[in-house]
């Protein structure tokens, strides 16, 4: 007999058991120790062209540094839903830092409610212009520690960032430095992402997190071992991005996309969690500064290739996705 609490997934929510050799897992160690950057180089090309995700491994962050992030997620998580509620994203204006409930945002509205919740923060900074400002914190009498774990584990994630652009400004045949003009005072945000399991019969219509490309130049995703990201292959087939101890998921958003005109891909991803566990990941997404401007670079626009899109600015292309995304922004004058 059929256990009532066992997931059955819509064909459309099925992934691909595939071997990840097609994502492959990259080593920074000679990018970081400067013994063969260029090596590091070419394998960033390969993945991102073909995949627009790697995993990568020896890249520095120690595992205390993520341990105590997720020790953090899940306590902050097991909150009172009041308690969370007082930290609403809603609360930061355009700052757009704290907690969303379940269903509070949504990646692909058109299709799917995102069974998710979340926290997120940033660089404390004065509230100048969208995604800058102070942080909502909670009571740290009632998770001890949280604020320095989550913003030391930002701060590292930053330091990684700027690392894995200077492989990323290689494999493009620029100097290593060629983001560091457009990232003076980025743009980032540190999320922490609750995933409940999903029982029942699970379709597209509630899921984990809908169908989306990430939004920015690049993100670092540290997951736990339950499991639930989906990447879509180039045969439009979902394959499982499956945890790997030791390392995190790396893949571009769109602006590295518009960036290399479309010579590497800011790929399709979503979360289907039917575990039957509680999921968390860690996702950290770094931009660039709020006014820089992304164009096809020269070098990849040619007479068969030619350019693909507009000049726009970072600042105007995030928030007008996450305008998409968050109900409370749509109130909100351009």
């Amino acid at each position: 007999m059929l256990n009532p609490n066992t997931p059955m997934l819509a064909d459309a929510l099925h992934a691909t058991r595939q071997s990840f050799d097609k994502i492959p897992v990259v080593d920074l160690a000679p990018l970081i120790d400067g013994s063969n950057p260029q090596k590091v180089a070419g394998e960033i090309n390969w993945a991102l062209a073909n995949a627009g995700f790697m995993y990568v491994r020896n890249h520095g962050i120690a595992d205390t540094v993520v341990d105590d992030a997720f020790d953090q997620t899940k306590a902050f998580f097991k909150l009172p839903d009041t308690e969370k509620m007082d930290l609403h994203v809603s609360r930061s204006g355009q700052t757009l830092r704290g907690y969303i409930e379940p269903f509070g945002e949504n990646t692909d509205p058109g299709k799917t409610k995102d069974l998710k919740e979340c926290f997120d923060l940033g660089p404390e900074s004065e509230p100048d212009c969208p995604f800058f400002g102070p942080n909502p914190w909670p009571d740290e009498a009632k998770i001890p520690g949280f604020r320095d774990a989550v913003y030391r584990y930002h701060e590292e994630m930053k330091r990684l960032s700027m690392t894995i652009l200077t492989g990323i400004a290689r494999s493009l045949d620029q100097a290593p430095d060629f983001f560091e003009n457009r990232m003076r005072n980025p743009i980032s945000i540190q999320r922490l992402l609750h995933y409940p399991p999903q029982t029942g019969i699970v379709d597209e219509s509630i899921i984990g997190i809908g169908a989306h490309t990430d939004y920015g130049s690049l993100t670092i995703l540290a997951q736990d071992d339950v499991g639930g990201l989906q990447v879509m292959n180039r045969d439009g087939q979902w394959v499982e991005g499956t945890p790997i101890a030791g390392t995190f998921v790396i893949n571009i958003g769109d602006l590295l996309q518009r960036l290399t005109n479309d010579r590497y891909l800011a790929n399709l991803h979503r979360v289907v969690n039917t575990s039957g566990r509680e999921r968390y990941s860690i996702p950290f997404f770094i931009d660039a500064d709020y006014d820089a401007e992304f164009a096809p670079l020269p070098s990849c626009v040619s007479q068969d290739n030619p350019a693909r899109y507009e000049a726009v600015t970072c600042g105007a292309h995030k928030y007008g996705r996450f305008v998409q995304s968050y109900p409370h922004l749509q109130k909100v004058p351009a």
